[in-house]
């Protein structure tokens, strides 16, 4: 035996040894693992949780190096619930004995290329994206998690603006004949319309249970869906067109944070392959110095 042999068969192992205690515990594993990724056919980076119970009362601890080392397959394929499933797999096999739980957590950025409303400009738009594993004597459990930006046009407010110009205009015309000439000109100043309704950029947070049968996590099918319910999502590049058009959506598309949050919990329903989720809509508000919020959720405990 070499030298090298020797020296490694000497090395302590200080986690194989008994613990002071016999106490389990719940989840054991490292946090904000830098790791690359490929997630739905593009190339970028995220941060990895990654975790197992300890279950037997008598060790000391786990081996954290071997969770590390079986990441290593999510650098090397795109991400599917199968390759999941198959890491997590790993982790156990590398702790047989001493855990019967295992789980990971994945947070990175979807960057997708976004048309404008009119014209022939896009732009690129990140979307937050959380990817949760778990693996046990059940079996797989994922859950997909989704953050999207939106704006959102208040009805109280368009309403009382919408009584001011015509509180304006029967002044400026009262019961004179009206000229199309001078009434479209009017229109067209801030001498007739004197007050807009108040916009804010509002934020929808989609957590989904997945099937245990999903071959995949059809994340952009999900955003998709869900910007089309709600109708202004916001924009990327634009020309003054496009401007003018996202006024109009918003003009056309008036909502509470109830009504988002309606929208989304309809659409979310019929979403391929989702056995439950949760939602909550929060609308930063430019009125109020607090956000108007609204939750649903459909099988979900």
């Amino acid at each position: 035996m070499n030298s090298q042999a020797r020296y490694h068969q000497t090395m302590s192992d200080i986690a194989a040894q008994a613990a002071p205690a016999s106490q389990t515990l719940d989840w054991v594993g490292m946090c904000n693992i830098d790791m690359p990724l490929r997630v739905e056919g593009q190339s970028t980076t995220g941060k990895v949780d990654a975790g197992v119970s300890l279950d037997d009362q008598t060790a000391r601890g786990i081996h954290m190096s071997r969770l590390y080392l079986a990441l290593q397959k999510i650098a090397q394929q795109p991400l599917s619930p199968s390759l999941l499933e198959e890491v997590l797999s790993d982790f156990l096999a590398s702790h047989t004995g001493l855990s019967q739980r295992a789980s990971l957590s994945i947070c990175t950025d979807l960057l997708l290329q976004r048309p404008a409303l009119t014209s022939h400009l896009s732009g690129w738009k990140a979307y937050p994206i959380t990817i949760d594993a778990g693996l046990d004597s059940n079996g797989l459990h994922l859950e997909l998690g989704v953050t999207l930006a939106y704006s959102s046009t208040c009805p109280c407010s368009a309403a009382l603006a919408r009584q001011l110009i015509q509180q304006r205009f029967a002044r400026d015309f009262n019961s004179a004949p009206v000229d199309y000439q001078q009434v479209h000109a009017w229109l067209g100043s801030t001498d007739g319309i004197i007050a807009t309704p108040h916009s804010q950029r509002s934020t929808a947070q989609i957590q989904l249970r997945l099937d245990r049968q999903a071959r995949d996590f059809a994340i952009q099918s999900v955003i998709d869906r869900a910007e089309q319910a709600l109708g202004t999502a916001v924009q990327t590049a634009v020309k003054r067109a496009d401007e003018q058009a996202f006024a109009l959506a918003n003009g056309q598309n008036l909502m509470f944070c109830e009504d988002a949050a309606r929208r989304l919990d309809l659409t979310l329903r019929t979403q391929p392959d989702i056995t439950g989720f949760k939602l909550k809509v929060i609308h930063a508000e430019s009125l109020h110095a607090h956000d108007a919020v609204a939750q649903s959720s459909w099988h979900w405990q």
